[in-house]
């Protein structure tokens, strides 16, 4: 197991994105299944009715769709692409702008990847080299693009942990119902990638799936990871008004203009004004600067569903690593590093170390906080090790604070993006309907 492989910043911090605010309104709720990247899942069930339908024609927001979702360590969507629609697995990625799909079919044990099929639908199509999109470093994308033999765009995109995917930008429409169906949307088209699933983006770039289907706001409730053989829990997503809203506490989102050019920042994020971390009672001495951009744009701090663990720029994570240490001792695992990032783990029985350590707050403005409850804060790793679910953020070759999906657990959390604000409220997400 490993953290879900964020796209190297390389190229993202040397080319500078348009946001494109966004005024109209998309509601829907999803199915979302959230499972290790290298699994598989059935999600069959979600489209088979689709599949027998009439083609639907495209038809306005706002729409209204809910599902449920399961949650393992990758927050997986299962949506239902093309027409007639194909479902596809996508990892629901905030800290992610390009969406793309698996569009061809590699045996990976114990199953085959489900892979898009383009000659079954009528509405897709590709983008030739001469589309605008096309042309090496244009500031609307994070990463190259290139002229293929056939004349058509490709892209390549490349992960942290030495993972990729590459193949051609097409357009696709998204078919939720009968009667709810999406324009065509800028995707990826994989014909080569090392994981078997896709990706959805849902950051603020003008190509995330955001922008281009208009969403002006969505949210999600992960529930608690769960240690029982063959058992997954399920939560909940949405896109548009969240009925659940009326107790949500907000914060402003951090936003950049584009005149401000900073090599280490990433502008199109959810950045949140997080200034403080405690222990129970015990507020760390961690200057609140460490949590925002400097000149430079390091230590931003962003709300991202791609990340599993949270991560923290240097500054931080000695300051938590100290404290670990001060309330565990020498139990923690010595040389074990989870995920090339995360040092402060434990072997054995782990029973008394949430007493130990007690809860876990991040601390934000306004006086909103993400509290993580003392028998939380340990994740199980597998082969009887667990580890506190922070690793360091220099060591994925961020300088960024990142806060990952395991300290989103029982919270609803909404990103509304035409007022640029990010929603939290506790709940039990394993419940919600």
């Amino acid at each position: 197991m490993s953290p879900i492989p964020k796209p190297l910043f390389f190229f993202f911090f040397f080319l500078f994105l348009k946001y494109v605010s966004l005024s109209t309104s998309l509601s829907l709720h999803l199915p979302l299944t959230s499972l290790p990247i290298s699994s598989t899942t059935n999600s069959h069930s979600f489209t088979t009715s689709l599949l027998s339908r009439k083609t639907p024609s495209p038809s306005s927001p706002p729409y209204n769709f809910r599902s449920r979702f399961k949650y393992s360590m990758a927050l997986i969507i299962s949506l239902p692409i093309g027409t007639p629609p194909q479902a596809q697995q996508m990892v629901l990625d905030t800290g992610s702008q390009l969406s793309w799909i698996q569009c061809h079919r590699k045996k990976l044990p114990p199953k085959p990847k489900i892979s898009f099929d383009p000659s079954l639908s009528s509405s897709f199509s590709t983008l030739p080299c001469s589309h605008p999109l096309c042309k090496p470093r244009i500031p609307d994308f994070t990463l190259p693009t290139s002229c293929d033999s056939n004349r058509l765009c490709h892209y390549s995109y490349f992960y942290a942990d030495g993972t990729f995917a590459e193949g051609n930008l097409v357009k696709e429409k998204i078919t939720f119902s009968n009667t709810e169906i999406t324009p065509p949307l800028i995707l990826g088209c994989a014909t080569e990638s090392s994981d078997d699933r896709g990706i959805l983006g849902m950051n603020r770039g003008r190509l995330s799936f955001v922008s281009q289907a208009k969403i002006s706001k969505f949210s999600y409730c992960i529930p608690p990871k769960s240690n029982r053989p063959g058992f997954t829990p399920t939560g909940s997503f949405y896109l548009g008004d969240n009925p659940n809203s009326k107790g949500f506490k907000y914060v402003s989102l951090l936003t950049f203009p584009e005149s401000q050019r900073m090599p280490n920042l990433d502008p199109l994020a959810y950045t949140v004004p997080m200034i403080g971390i405690r222990f129970g009672l015990k507020k760390l001495n961690i200057s609140g600067s460490v949590f925002r951009p400097d000149a430079g744009g390091s230590g931003q701090t962003m709300v991202d569903s791609g990340s599993e663990f949270t991560h923290l720029v240097d500054a931080a994570y000695d300051k938590v690593r100290e404290e670990i240490v001060t309330r565990v001792g020498r139990r923690l695992k010595k040389g074990y590093v989870y995920g090339g990032t995360a040092d402060m783990c434990l072997d054995g029985n782990v029973a008394m170390i949430p007493r130990l350590i007690g809860d876990l707050v991040f601390q934000f403005t306004r006086g909103v906080e993400i509290l993580v409850p003392k028998e939380r804060v340990l994740v199980n790793v597998g082969g009887g090790i667990h580890c506190v679910g922070i690793g360091r953020s220099s060591m994925l070759g961020a300088a960024s604070n990142i806060i990952g999906n395991v300290h989103q657990q029982n919270l609803w959390v909404e990103f509304d993006v035409t007022n640029r604000r990010v929603g939290f409220a506790r709940a039990d997400c394993s419940r919600i309907l």
